[in-house]
């Protein structure tokens, strides 16, 4: 959050009013002008941005859509709008757009109501939106003439719990010489992160009141109830049982549109939220089923699903922070058809769980194979599923693993018919890849099913074998190529809980993080994590983002890293697991600032 977005040198004032007054005049530009400064001037042309007018853009009015932003922003900024002086300074909170949704100070601020670029051009805050870190905009920088003598700094103010940036706080002043670092900038900082801190504050409350609402719904053990509100889900065992992956997904969808309706000031059951919910039969839903949608009505989730629901909004404060989904099954008959038009792709297939289109490949084609009785080779990387699936592709294989130097005696009941797996090929001495060889030259249709993980380069007996079952093989997806398979994979890896315990359920940010880490041992170490948190997990509720692992939590660094940097990330996530998540007191175990930690944990993932 602390990231400048600024050039790291940046020419005279006198240089950049001359390079701008150029630019209007469609004249060539002086060499030092940053390349980022000229083309915001230039988008602003090309979004016929006036650079002359005095109020472009219509002013903040009284009865603008109370945000959640706004509401824990407010006591917040009133508290700390005193340490801006009697200077020429001002203190400013936009939204995501960005719209000024609260200012305060002196006549030096911009006080439109839209600052996006393309009504007012290159701004500070529009441009801390745009690199999502913090960002200033001096003087002749401004394409504005009116903001020619005036400095600012924005800092995104980020969803404590998603990441996503809500918007900005801006603190503007007179012109700063000579561009230097903005001195308003450590009072942003501040006010952004108090922001942040009011915001988490006031989601925990909601989160309570969703979880009310939740156990209300439930009435009594049995009924089928989900409350969602985008970041939380608690669902019962009786919808756990009931609910489609798809249909949960509708759910999530209509409860996020509700939200977002809240936010913007839209009424409950606006359009937006119920186009997040299928019509039965696919269309694009009409006025009056909109209007039905969220009145308590029963509603048809896509079909398949195998269940309806009604979606009730959960108010708190003024605004909508959720909605409790109560479902009941449809008739067997309805759920019957749309089984049976599903069609093959739809049904279960062997091995571990998955709907995505590069396991239902791989599967599909082994089940094609291992209709002929022949030699089968399942490759790829090590917990994939290899020997899952291929234990319920053949009935009771009597199992060898190569390591284990066993194959001689498991050979000779393969004359008897009785399918054999063989694991980890890459393993198998050169002296067991002959004598494989040498069955497979005399036996070529053999029931046997070999898995082998690619690693090291195999030697020329293995490589033998290989291309020998090379025509008769398939490879299995890693499970970062199928990302959209994990929220199948949970429910199946799940232990299941004790008697009178809920089941593990996860929040949707939570989530998110497992489906973005790159999991190098696939759905091995997917169930170990799942284990492990069944376990010796001490709270209740959906599993929060925060309560998995380090390089889970935080997630993959989206550029390469430098050893340099790839050693200080290692340190900084150490800190942060010895200090159970505390951002504070790693930064002091550290020694840093904790807007320094901050700007670090970010900056891996710029």
């Amino acid at each position: 959050m602390t990231t400048a977005e600024r050039p790291s040198v940046r020419p005279a004032l006198a240089s950049l009013r001359r390079a701008r007054e150029l630019f209007l005049l469609g004249r060539q530009l002086p060499d030092g002008i940053p390349e980022e400064v000229v083309a915001a001037w230039k988008r602003a042309r090309f979004f016929g941005v006036r650079h002359d007018v005095q109020d472009s853009a219509p002013r903040h009015s009284p009865g603008a859509p109370e945000s959640a932003l706004l509401t824990a922003a407010r006591p917040v900024l009133e508290r700390i709008a005193p340490a801006l002086g009697p200077g020429q300074a001002s203190l400013l909170l936009t939204d995501e757009r960005p719209r000024v949704l609260w200012a305060t100070g002196s006549a030096a601020a911009p006080a439109h109501y839209d600052l996006s670029e393309r009504v007012v051009g290159h701004n500070s805050a529009a441009l801390a939106l745009r690199t999502r870190r913090r960002a200033e905009v001096h003087g002749p920088e401004h394409f504005l003439d009116l903001w020619q003598d005036v400095s600012a700094v924005s800092v995104p103010v980020r969803a404590p719990e998603t990441g996503r940036v809500l918007g900005t706080v801006t603190v503007t002043t007179r012109l700063c010489a000579e561009c230097g670092p903005h001195p308003g900038a450590p009072l942003a900082e501040a006010a952004a992160i108090a922001v942040e801190a009011e915001l988490l504050s006031r989601s925990r409350a909601a989160e309570r009141v969703l979880l009310d609402a939740y156990l209300r719904a439930m009435g009594e053990q049995g009924r089928a109830v989900v409350a969602l509100d985008g970041r939380n889900r608690f669902v019962s065992e009786a919808a756990e049982q009931l609910l489609s992956p798809e249909g949960l997904e509708a759910l999530e969808r209509g409860a996020v549109a509700l939200l977002r309706d809240s936010e913007h000031g839209a009424p409950t059951g606006s359009a937006a939220a119920s186009d997040a919910v299928v019509r039965p039969d696919g269309g694009a839903p009409s006025a009056s089923y909109r209007r039905r949608l969220l009145d308590g009505s029963r509603m048809r989730l896509p079909d398949g699903t195998g269940c309806t629901a009604v979606l009730t909004p959960v108010p708190h404060l003024g605004a909508v922070v959720g909605a409790v989904a109560v479902l009941e099954p449809v008739a067997r008959a309805a759920v019957t058809s749309a089984e049976g038009t599903a069609g093959p792709a739809a049904r279960t297939v062997p091995g571990p769980a998955g709907r995505s289109v590069p396991w239902r490949h791989a599967v599909g084609r082994a089940v094609e194979l291992a209709r002929h009785p022949e030699p089968l080779l399942i490759v790829g990387e090590r917990g994939t599923g290899k020997s899952s699936l291929a234990r319920q592709l053949a009935a009771s294989p009597s199992t060898v693993d190569a390591a284990e130097g066993e194959l001689h005696d498991a050979l000779d009941g393969l004359t008897d018919g009785h399918a054999l797996l063989i694991r980890h090929a890459e393993r198998l001495t050169p002296p067991d890849t002959a004598t494989l060889n040498s069955l497979l030259d005399t036996h070529p249709a053999a029931p046997l099913m070999i898995t082998y993980t690619p690693g090291t380069l195999p030697g020329p007996c293995l490589q033998r074998l290989l291309d020998t079952l090379a025509a008769r093989s398939v490879t299995l997806p890693a499970l970062r190529e199928r990302p959209e398979d994990i929220r199948e994979l949970l429910p199946t890896l799940t232990p299941r809980p004790e008697p009178g315990q809920p089941p593990l359920t996860w929040t949707l940010d939570a989530m998110r993080a497992l489906e973005q880490h790159p999991w190098p041992g696939n759905i091995t170490e997917l169930a170990h994590l799942v284990r492990a948190l069944a376990e010796h997990r001490r709270t209740t509720g959906p599993v929060r983002r925060a309560e998995l692992p380090d390089p889970v939590r935080e997630g993959p660094a989206t550029r390469p890293l430098s050893p340099m940097e790839q050693a200080e990330r290692a340190a900084i996530l150490e800190a942060l697991r010895r200090h159970g998540g505390n951002k504070a007191r790693t930064a002091a175990a550290l020694g840093i600032a904790r807007a320094t930690l901050y700007r670090k944990l970010r900056g891996y993932q710029d």
